[in-house]
């Protein structure tokens, strides 16, 4: 399997798929690179490099006990675009893998960055309070924890209703896109689970959109109901100098893997990375 180790003994996994500049996919909570497949292909056969890499603790990477905060995230990150010494780079995160993203280009720059991609993000702050009132409360994060120490399995079933806007009429979420997320979520370490609802719920962003320098595309389904807009998508594109903000009215929060929204998806990153 194509890894690379990190600077604390941490096997990463990575998809590698064609040539040209690099498109580095940083997957969502509680997904793997596999998510990314779709776009993926797309960037390959339309001339570039794409790259898409399972973060510590989740998919084929070492499934580690510990490690679940951004700062390691953002390291890691480091380390493998600095291993496969990768430059001219467009990054493309969604959901935590903004956060990462964020606290990526806070801890180590731009200077191999060229572009950026927030899909769904949960920067800049997702967690409800007085200066947030927009976020999400506590009781729900505390809610899923709960759920995944009781019974895991059925807990990342339930979860698809929300993450895919299921639960709305004339929805096109399929049994096989549900399933998906149920096994990649199963492959992800119990710990890992746990530890990363703590992390991406309280952990700032503010600080690294701040030190965004670069072409930036925000995009946000009018629908999410994991990481609503109004607290998230809207915020982060406000915060970031020059940042284009694009929303799909009855979007998800997984958007990118829903029919229909998807191929959007894909048209609007192949046209922003052609800038």
């Amino acid at each position: 399997m194509p890894v690379r180790t990190t600077r604390d003994g941490v096997e990463i996994f990575y998809r590698d798929w064609g040539q040209g500049r690099p498109v580095v996919f940083l997957h969502g909570w509680p997904l793997n690179g596999d998510a990314w497949q779709d776009q993926l292909k797309a960037v390959a056969d339309a001339g570039y490099r794409g790259i898409a890499h399972d973060r510590r603790g989740h998919g084929r990477s070492t499934p580690v006990y510990d490690g679940y905060d951004f700062d390691t995230f953002a390291d890691d990150l480091d380390d493998l675009l600095t291993q496969l010494d990768l430059r001219d780079v467009t990054l493309v995160s969604h959901s935590m893998g903004g956060g990462e993203l964020a606290r990526y280009i806070g801890r180590h720059g731009t200077g191999r960055i060229r572009s950026a991609v927030l899909l769904s993000t949960i920067t800049p702050y997702l967690l409800q309070g007085p200066g947030n009132p927009e976020g999400v409360p506590q009781s729900e994060f505390d809610g899923v924890k709960a759920g995944l120490l009781t019974e895991r399995s059925q807990c990342w079933k339930d979860m698809t209703e929300l993450y895919f806007s299921a639960n709305r009429p004339g929805n096109k979420v399929t049994r096989g896109l549900e399933d998906a997320f149920w096994y990649m979520a199963m492959a992800m370490t119990v710990e890992g689970g746990i530890a990363c609802v703590d992390a991406f719920s309280t952990t700032d962003f503010h600080d690294g959109l701040g030190k965004f320098d670069i072409p930036t595309l925000v995009v946000h389904g009018g629908d999410d109901q994991a990481a609503p807009i109004e607290a998230t998508g809207r915020k982060s594109a406000a915060l970031i100098p020059g940042a284009e903000l694009k929303v799909y009215e009855g979007g998800s929060h997984g958007l990118a893997l829903v029919p229909g929204h998807k191929e959007k998806f894909n048209q609007d990153l192949l046209a922003f990375l052609e800038k």
